[in-house]
């Protein structure tokens, strides 16, 4: 296959510059081939700052490197667009600059997610006069731990940036709408017994064993479906680790199963860690992680004419994404994106050209 590398993009004295002129290809290259490791995102939310502060009908602000930018029309209704501007590390195999092999772009970013920035970048500069008032949110620290995600933070100490009716997060859905997501906690389940030279197993109780009943009521365990907002959401309740005893001539007296509950948008961590403890009546139960989903909010003016304009297949989001953040300020919230989330963070991250034009396309047919 004839592989092309594109070309590098231009720098000003002060860093990259985007042009936003450029066909969304060459600018999603163009933004992938800006290093935005997460924590290290400064050079790309700089670019992305400066090729839209001269755009007469935006405001834009930033926060640390998250970039914000809205119109104030006095629209009925505000979309807010959103997409994350960092990546995960690069790895061994060369995966930047970006190139073209044939029809699709190859590189870091490619589908998670800086040809959603791209589209969201290309739409800021030719939708002038949107249906809908928009915010559009370039937002850092998505790949890590989410105390450092700028989209959280904004919710935190300036939630009004993100005010909405309806959101769209840009994430890669290989071109289709997946509405919501489902929510999603961990907890701990402890057997305890009594330690005991192996040798003299009589003498103690083995809490690995007792585990066995953990287990056995996962193995009978029959997850739902459930339908919320005309979407179907696929629960699951699994093990996802084990540990116990200190030694190889040891009786265990702990043992700890890790579960994880993905549970429908229907319900909140308290209902949900009220089911797992159901199940697991009789056992310590100790919830260590929780995130809830997100309604997706289909029934809606704006979701209605999202889904109406786009004319794409539409389904559950069956993971967990920051469409959540926005439900939990009670805005509805789907994911619309170029790529295939199947080819995120891997060595061969790549996306089809043609899915970013229709992207992009699909979005101007539903804002312009």
């Amino acid at each position: 296959m004839p592989s092309t590398p594109l070309p590098a993009d231009p720098t000003s004295a002060t860093g990259p510059v985007l042009d936003l002129g450029a066909d969304v290809t060459a600018l999603t290259a163009a933004i992938c081939d800006i290093e935005s490791v997460s924590q290290h995102e400064e050079a790309l939310a700089d670019a992305i700052e400066a090729a839209l502060r001269p755009l007469a009908h935006l405001e834009v602000t930033r926060d640390g490197n998250t970039v914000v930018a809205r119109t104030s029309l006095g629209r009925d209704e505000r979309v807010v667009l959103a997409g994350h501007i960092d990546t995960v590390p690069l790895t061994d195999v060369p995966n930047l600059p970006t190139r073209r092999v044939d029809d699709e772009l190859w590189g870091r970013g490619t589908v998670d997610m800086k040809g959603g920035v791209a589209v969201m970048l290309r739409i800021a500069a030719e939708v002038t006069e949107p249906a809908r008032d928009l915010t559009f949110l370039f937002y850092e620290c998505e790949e890590i731990d989410g105390t450092f995600n700028g989209l959280a933070r904004l919710a935190d100490t300036s939630p009004d940036q993100l005010a909405g009716d309806f959101a769209v997060l840009l994430e890669p859905t290989n071109g289709a709408i997946e509405g919501g997501c489902k929510g999603t906690l961990r907890v701990e389940i402890t057997t305890k017994g009594i330690a005991a030279h192996s040798a003299r197993p009589w003498k103690g109780h083995n809490a690995i064993h007792d585990a066995g009943a953990v287990l056995a009521r996962l193995s009978a365990y029959e997850a739902e479906t459930i339908t919320v907002d005309g979407l179907d959401y696929h629960e699951a309740l699994q093990a996802v680790g084990i540990t116990g005893g200190i030694a190889g001539n040891v009786i265990p007296d702990r043992c700890v199963v890790t579960v994880n509950y993905r549970y429908a948008p229907d319900k909140d961590t308290d209902a949900a860690l009220a089911h797992v403890r159901q199940v697991f009546d009789g056992f310590d139960v100790e919830l260590t992680d929780a995130a809830d989903g997100a309604r997706p909010g289909l029934l809606l003016p704006a979701a209605k004419a999202f889904i109406d304009a786009l004319g794409v297949p539409v389904s559950a989001k069956e993971g967990w994404t920051d469409v959540a953040r926005f439900s939990g300020l009670g805005i509805p919230a789907v994911n619309y994106g170029p790529g295939d989330p199947n080819l995120a963070h891997m060595d061969d991250e790549r996306c089809p050209v043609g899915q970013y034009g229709d992207a992009e396309a699909a979005l101007l047919r539903w804002l312009a």
